[in-house]
């Protein structure tokens, strides 16, 4: 077998018969980072850094681990070519790491350059990358056609305003790009900007917050506002999914104790943050949305990248003893049967523990994609076969990109659906389904599956 040739992560000829059968199917990406202000204005891509660095933590990683210097990495003032350089030399290093097989699957599938990234072809891929990212087909909005992709969902702040999403209503990708509701901001009271955020979101609804009730009216006007404009999910990101069943009025009192900028105890950030994920999470179900979950990240545990460069630049990890079930359950509990739940999780050793709960819990409570670190291959292929074997695979919630880059897209679903055809393959191989079922259950989970859940 060839480095990501036509068997790539097939073991065998089921797989790839089975791969066949869904590798063209449009893509359905519920959840992503797209910059939507540069899907707009539609701009050529200047080169391979911006494409396929200059946003992506995960490379940034793994060029640290291998001893890049942090200049030619984060730093505006340092040209492109000279951090493609660095990172070429180093490439063939990261090999193992899904890092490596991502980012040569965009040069071979998107830009159509099969060549192994390395310090002898640094400037080589360079000078092909550019010449092919000039191409009016590689322009973002003709890439996203060309990647096949019907529908994705955007990351996106209650106070935006969505201009961007709108604009995008002018153009071929009309219907395509929906936003998706992010309360992250207006919940965490425990992070210094908390007080900063509430008053532009006062300013958002031209509004004065007095109690708890007006912050969550702003969230309610804003939550329709985005469902005016095609939203059909919210997401919270979170280290514990505070989920406690709490009064108002205690809540109330957390929310007024934080706006005189008084210092919290734990158990006052856990009855605020729980009432206001309740009360989102009521919204939703009126409005038959997704409320999805992302656990167990824990941010920024690097110093000197915070307070050199600040978040999302790849000090974040995971912490296998996040307690999952006991904050959890009350929320879960009170949204029984209203409200269609997706849990995703970016450490392995919570798997178990959610395929258990959504079990549990019925058809609404689903598992998302491997995420973040579990996004992988090896992350991918254990989590299907574990759910397979305690949960209905067929419930799963499909793949995600959750990427920062448009070039990426189509390669992350590439892998999921091999990774998914080989699982499939497998229980076929083994006498555990038949063909018509393994047929049907690809098809669903690559592309019927999230398209129905999410209502795109």
């Amino acid at each position: 077998m060839a480095f990501l040739d036509d068997r790539y992560l097939l073991s065998g000829d089921t797989a790839a018969e089975l791969y066949g059968q869904i590798r063209d199917l449009p893509i359905i990406d519920a959840h992503n980072h797209l910059d939507v202000k540069a899907l707009v204005s539609n701009a050529p891509f200047p080169d391979i850094w911006e494409t396929e660095a200059a946003t992506d933590h995960y490379v940034w990683e793994c060029l640290r681990k291998r001893g890049v210097a942090e200049a030619l990495l984060t730093d505006p003032e340092v040209p492109n070519r000279e951090k493609w350089d660095a990172m070429a030399a180093v490439f063939p290093d990261l090999a193992g790491n899904p890092t490596y097989e991502w980012v040569h699957l965009d040069l071979k599938r998107i830009l159509g350059i099969d060549e192994l990234i390395c310090a002898e072809n640094a400037e080589g891929i360079w000078e092909k990358a550019r010449a092919a990212l000039a191409r009016p087909e590689m322009r973002p909005q003709a890439l996203v056609q060309r990647m096949k992709v019907e529908a994705m969902c955007s990351t996106d702040d209650p106070i935006d305003s969505l201009e961007f999403h709108q604009a995008l209503q002018d153009t071929p990708l009309a219907g395509v790009v929906r936003p998706t509701f992010r309360p992250d901001r207006a919940m965490n009271v425990f992070k210094h900007d908390w007080p900063e955020y509430v008053e532009r979101l006062e300013a958002r609804v031209n509004g004065s917050f007095r109690r708890i009730g007006d912050l969550i009216e702003a969230l309610r006007v804003t939550h329709d506002y985005f469902a005016d404009h095609g939203c059909v999910a919210s997401d919270h990101g979170v280290e514990v999914p505070f989920g406690y069943d709490m009064d108002e009025e205690d809540a109330n009192e957390v929310f007024r104790r934080a706006r005189r900028g008084e210092e919290l105890e734990d158990e006052e950030v856990i009855c605020y943050m729980s009432y206001v994920l309740g009360e989102v999470a009521e919204m939703d179900a009126r409005k038959d949305w997704v409320f999805q979950v992302h656990i167990g990240a824990v941010r920024d545990m690097r110093d000197l990248l915070y307070d050199d460069i600040g978040p999302d630049s790849g000090g974040d990890i995971s912490d296998h003893m996040t307690d999952i079930v006991e904050p959890l359950i009350p929320l879960l509990n009170r949204m029984d049967e209203r409200l269609k739940v997706v849990l995703y999780n970016l450490n392995p050793a919570h798997t178990a523990t959610l395929a258990h709960l959504t079990r549990a819990f019925g058809e609404k409570v689903n598992l998302g994609a491997a995420w973040w670190l579990n996004d992988s291959y090896m992350g991918m292929r254990r989590q299907l076969e574990f759910v397979g074997t305690v949960d209905v695979l067929m419930n799963c919630a499909g793949m995600v990109s959750d990427s920062r880059k448009l070039l990426s897209y189509a390669s992350r679903h590439e892998v999921f659906r091999r990774t998914l055809a080989d699982v499939a393959g497998a229980l076929l191989d083994r006498g555990q389904v038949p063909m018509a079922v393994a047929e049907r259950l690809v098809r669903h989970l690559a592309y019927e599956r999230p398209k129905q859940l999410f209502g795109l």
